[in-house]
């Protein structure tokens, strides 16, 4: 599957050895919900929940959908939600567009809608912030990964999640408006993506 050049390039950048042994383990669920169901040819829905649905939930919808891409993983369908909508968060965006992503706004609302592309030939990702139960969201059939403390303690039933799969990661909010707040959502996007590229890498196609 051809990526786009610069997402490409961020992605050989990524080491996986970087990721420690308590962390693999984290993620150990998640490889596992994905093989199972690359095992009986079933399609894969992943919804990464977050508070506001503003920031992690869509950096780890955004890089497993393209991970998944990149390791030819079939089927998979990635989504994202909160406890409740405010908007996808304009540092986000720009800090996608920095890895590669081209990424379009497509209403100029509140919560504006963007069309987020990895690839000349794959549909576009549709960004903007919703609640998990938003009709954008699957209702069934899907593994909900908590990426915020904050909803995973807060949400601990998700309904017609198949599975439930705590992956959380600190918020770079808390840098907004400050010296280091370019540096700390990078950081985080590359974390993220690394771990995304961990997981699909683990996987063994039929």
């Amino acid at each position: 599957m051809s990526l786009f050049k610069e997402i490409e390039n961020t992605i050989k950048t990524l080491d996986s050895d970087s990721i420690g042994t308590e962390r693999k383990k984290v993620l150990q669920p998640l490889i596992a919900f994905i093989q199972d169901k690359m095992d009986v040819n079933n399609t894969i829905r992943l919804n990464f929940i977050c508070t506001h649905n503003s920031r992690r939930s869509h950096l780890s919808q955004l890089w497993a959908q393209t991970m998944a891409s990149y390791h030819n993983v079939k089927h998979v369908y990635c989504y994202s939600g909160g406890t409740e909508s405010t908007a996808l968060n304009e540092r986000v965006v720009k800090t996608l567009q920095k890895s590669g992503f081209q990424i379009n706004k497509l209403s100029e609302e509140s919560n504006p809608i963007y069309s987020i592309k990895f690839s000349e030939n794959e549909h576009p990702v549709i960004g903007f912030s919703k609640t998990l139960d938003d009709e954008f969201n699957p209702k069934a059939a899907f593994a909900a990964i908590m990426t915020c403390s904050e909803a995973d303690g807060g949400c601990p039933f998700v309904p017609g999640a198949e599975k439930r799969i705590p992956i959380t990661y600190k918020d770079p909010k808390k840098y907004d408006n400050t010296p280091q707040e370019s540096e700390k959502y990078e950081e985080r996007n590359l974390q993220i993506a690394t771990e995304m590229k961990y997981v699909f890498s683990q996987l063994k196609l039929n």
